[in-house]
């Protein structure tokens, strides 16, 4: 199983269409996928029609059970997307409340990577939808990952959010011990703007060792696949954005195999 964490301390970047696209795509590659929200705001579980208001089940099931979570609960709560090979572990806007509710208790940051440790044969692949802030949501979602994708609209408010998201990604890697590798991904490109173009030679400037060398344009196809309540690859596979996604993906599954071999070299040392 791996798992990537979408993540951004600013909201409207492209987080949860990230999320269902890269999803779809690799169950269209014949991977089982696990789209996760652990977004109180459920931009994800609403995306495939469920209320995040009235659902019964939910990613918050899986805190209230602490340090020890049933075998079966896990799988109770996959729900179905539209698609054979992608199931979702929704969020409920009860997921707001568990900083006040379990702030006390010791080890609830790895909830989460628990959680996953029980679907670890059912899934090849878990996408998780990550909070805009961050807390207990997002520590267990950076904690769980192996790969952190972090989508950054091209203008100059995300830019800056993205130094917020930098900042958080350094505590976490310190906390983790280990490095958590990441890609900063452009999205919502408008090549007629000045603010595209230009925000998007800050962020290669800033950025030039981890960030992907194309972007994700701004294309209307989104928002018909979102309408449609479907991943992006089955409304139109031949779309401007999902053919982005797509190089995206490849460039994904590229540094995967690289980190991969590096650890094991490093193991054989």
């Amino acid at each position: 199983m791996h798992v990537w964490a979408v993540a951004n301390q600013k909201g409207g970047v492209g987080k949860t269409t990230s999320t269902v696209t890269l999803g779809g795509l690799l169950a269209d590659q014949g991977h089982q996928v696990l789209l996760l929200d652990l977004d109180p705001h459920g931009s994800l579980t609403s995306y495939f029609k469920y209320d995040p208001d009235g659902l019964q089940k939910s990613a918050y099931d899986l805190f209230q059970q602490g340090k020890k979570i049933p075998e079966d609960l896990p799988q109770s709560l996959l729900m179905d997307t539209g698609h054979d090979r992608v199931k979702l572990i929704p969020a409920s806007t009860a997921l707001a409340t568990l900083e006040r509710q379990v702030s006390a208790q010791g080890g609830m940051g790895l909830v989460i990577s628990r959680a996953l440790a029980l679907l670890w044969n059912r899934f090849d692949y878990v996408l998780i939808d990550s909070p805009p802030v961050l807390g207990l949501l997002m520590i267990n979602a950076l904690a769980s990952a192996e790969h952190l994708i972090i989508p950054v609209q091209t203008e100059f408010l995300a830019i800056k959010g993205l130094e917020r998201m930098m900042r958080t990604l350094k505590m976490v890697t310190k906390a983790r011990k280990n490095e958590l590798p990441y890609t900063v991904v452009p999205t919502l490109y408008d090549r007629r703007t000045q603010a595209s173009v230009q925000s998007l030679r800050l962020l290669r400037n800033s950025y030039p060792e981890n960030i992907w060398n194309s972007m994700i344009p701004v294309d209307t196809k989104f928002r018909d696949a979102s309408m449609a309540g479907m991943p992006p690859s089955m409304l139109d596979p031949q779309s401007r954005g999902v053919h982005a996604y797509s190089v995206l993906l490849k460039h994904l599954l590229e540094k995967q195999a690289d980190h991969r071999q590096r650890d094991k070299s490093l193991g054989e040392k």
